[in-house]
């Protein structure tokens, strides 16, 4: 409840100034009336907490108005900065009357005067009633006045009155509202005034000094720091316990913390004296780690502190410094907005990998090289509920068997030759609450296949030489550019292992099957180097019938090829490729085995196969895709006997033996370099 304060005065002005200083401090926590002395309501009766008098004079003259249980201040006065220079601007030796509004107002402030080191002038108290004549006589004024003396030489006006900071005390200990004081800095709240309590001041001065560091320490602490004192009543609270707790500093403060906070176990800390070290306790919801500690000195008890933290951000700050102690950052910095392509295939795995981004189930990229498969790995880790942890990436056919598994596993000291002091922390241990990319993981040796397998099936790791299982929550997403179903059957890939990795299944599309892309990446990259060229017709066709072996990346190292030699105008003699055609001659043995065993289940409608196919060469060529009702009017049209069915059954088996790759919907068709390679082969 709001604290009600009265002023009298003599003056509404002075009445006003007075409840300007008050409300710039209490404003929150107090209602302010003002009344001159002469007023008919004070008759009525003041209702108040406190009422607050100029002077003693005024007091005894409203003292019977004032209900017994309302506290009273007589004002302690002084002046602002400006109005003392003033005064110290008036030439040495001259003599003024100082008017007030009654003797002890004039006395008091002569006084008030001198105290702030006045010296080089004479001083008299004037006032109404006063034997002696202001005829003729300088004058200083405080502001306005009622009384208004007759044919002065000079008067010099150095404003109203203010509150002294001792009064300004007095307010907030008679109302219970020295917190609020405590909160901040009285003599930068009040730097327009000077005081004479040059005691008060100085302690004033030095106890916010240090109080002032004191908070911002607290205020800089992530952790919630609550402070009672030895009754329990809250008298430190920063903002890391506001965030937490969930209540304001100023609802809470001074408040009963045994009551308010009553699973923090501070009763237990304040009766034996005894510390309690990180308890687990649950407040708004959320799992709390506290510990309390007594403040002794001297041997007495002065009261208790609770450090408090939230348990999930001491996991957090738990992984961000293991992300420093091996100095990397695995952040994953690319997001979906990044993958670049307007063509309906990419735009189709991007849609299936953002749905794959909200589950949490292993992720199993594959594509040939270039296609960009930890970019579309990062974006996922971007979009999931692991965005704030890590993401770790390794690629397992770059390192040997042994080196791998000790980054994979991470190793405890001693456990090897050349171990490092203190051990390793493996990548599984890294990656604890983010996601793990193992890339091109069909270059994994059967040995760690079958340890990679057994951390997936029981969320555990063991490090190199510890005897210790640490519990893991990672998300696995995995990449390869190999055939891993092919793997399985010929026995280099281990079966559990692949079913589970092939839960969400993600294939990303090459270049080759994409082609309407091409400008629109070429466009990109230029705009990324800062280049400009133009591309003759010519060399447009050129780039668009090439076989993007190398994908996005063969496409951006072409373009910087041509930055950098600055050709400005870009005709098929500048393009850093020359297309080689496959004949029967140069295919390897082991495909020609393999287009031998498929032109023996062809058998005799082998013909029909090589209708499809080169329909389907012939789209590829002008970048368009064809389906099956497509090729069957085309073979129709040309007098070939094909049923619609037939057309399906055909490319069924194309796909069965990787010569053409089928897309969902209308998308259609397209031939893969194999299937072009067995065209040449039945040349």
């Amino acid at each position: 409840m709001k604290k009600k304060l009265v002023i009298i005065g003599y003056s509404a002005l002075t009445n006003g100034i007075y409840r300007e200083q008050i409300t710039s401090l209490f404003s929150d926590a107090i209602i302010v009336d003002e009344f001159c002395v002469d007023d008919e309501k004070i008759r009525q009766g003041l209702n108040a907490d406190l009422v607050l008098v100029q002077s003693y004079y005024i007091f005894k003259r409203i003292r019977q108005y004032v209900q017994e249980k309302s506290k009273i201040i007589v004002a302690n006065r002084t002046i602002s900065k400006a109005g003392l220079e003033e005064i110290m601007k008036i030439p040495k030796g001259t003599k003024l009357m100082l008017v007030d509004e009654d003797a002890e107002m004039a006395t008091q402030m002569v006084s008030v005067i001198y105290r702030l080191g006045v010296r080089h002038i004479e001083l008299t108290a004037f006032y109404s009633g006063s034997n002696s004549s202001s005829e003729g006589k300088n004058l200083i004024m405080l502001g306005e006045s009622k009384y208004i003396p007759r044919s002065p030489t000079k008067i010099i006006n150095i404003g109203s009155s203010l509150l002294d900071i001792s009064t300004i005390m007095d307010i907030a200990s008679v109302l219970g509202l020295v917190h609020i004081l405590e909160s901040q800095n009285i003599q930068k709240s009040y730097k327009e005034i000077v005081t004479t309590n040059f005691g008060l001041s100085g302690l004033i001065g030095e106890t916010n000094l240090f109080e002032k560091e004191l908070d911002i320490l607290l205020q800089v602490l992530e952790d919630g720091i609550i402070g009672v004192n030895y009754k329990g009543l809250i008298c430190t609270y920063n903002e890391g316990a506001e965030k937490i707790i969930g209540y304001r500093k100023r609802d809470i403060i001074y408040k009963y913390g045994l009551d308010i906070l009553g699973k923090i176990p501070f009763k237990y800390v304040l009766e034996n004296s005894q510390s309690v070290k990180e308890k687990l306790i649950k407040i708004n919801g959320y799992d709390v780690v506290t510990s309390v500690h007594p403040i002794i000195h001297s041997n007495r008890l002065y009261g208790a502190v609770a450090i408090i933290k939230k348990f999930s951000d001491i996991e957090k700050k738990q992984h961000q410094l293991r992300s420093q102690l091996i100095s990397k950052g695995h952040r994953a910095k690319y997001r979906f907005q990044d993958i670049l392509g307007k063509s309906e295939a990419i735009k189709k795995c991007k849609s299936n990998a953002i749905k794959m981004a909200k589950s949490n189930a292993t992720v199993l990229i594959t594509g040939e090289s270039g296609t960009g498969k930890e970019l579309f790995a990062q974006a996922i880790h971007n979009r999931s509920k692991r965005k704030d942890y890590q993401f770790v990436a390794i690629n397992c056919g770059a390192l040997p068997e042994s080196l791998l598994e000790s980054e994979l596993f991470g190793y405890e000291e001693g456990a090897f030759t050349g171990a490092r002091k203190g051990g390793k922390l493996g990548l599984f241990e890294l990656a604890h609450k983010g996601t793990l990319f193992l890339d091109e993981i069909g270059e994994m040796s059967k040995n760690i296949q079958m340890k990679l397998l057994r951390v997936l099936q029981e969320r555990q790791v063991m490090r190199i030489g510890g005897d210790r299982l640490i519990d893991i929550d990672i998300r696995l997403i995995a990449a390869t550019n190999r055939n891993l179903n092919d793997m399985v059957i010929k026995g280099d890939f281990r079966e559990d292992l692949f079913y589970r990795l092939n839960i969400l299944r993600l294939k990303i599309p090459n270049l080759n099957s994409r082609r309407e892309d091409i400008f629109f990446l070429i466009n990109h990259f230029k705009d990324e180097f800062n280049g400009k060229f133009e591309i003759d017709e010519a060399a447009k066709n050129a780039l668009l019938n090439h076989n993007w072996r190398g994908n996005v990346r063969e496409l951006k190292n072409y373009v910087e090829y041509i930055i950098s030699l600055e050709i400005e105008k870009v005709y098929t003699k500048d393009l850093p490729f020359q297309d080689e055609e496959v004949s029967g001659k140069n295919i390897p043995y082991q495909e020609k085995v393999l287009m031998d065993e498929f032109i023996d289940m062809a058998d005799r409608n082998i013909k029909k196969y090589i209708f499809v196919l080169k329909e389907l060469e012939k789209a590829f060529r002008v970048n368009r895709r064809v389906g099956r009702r497509s090729i069957f009017q085309k073979a129709k049209k040309e007098g070939i006997f094909i049923s619609e069915q037939e057309v399906r059954s055909i490319l069924v088996n194309l796909e069965k033996y990787q010569m053409v790759e089928i897309f969902k919907g209308r998308t259609g068709t397209v031939i893969t370099e194999y299937g072009k390679k067995l065209l040449l082969y039945l040349k």
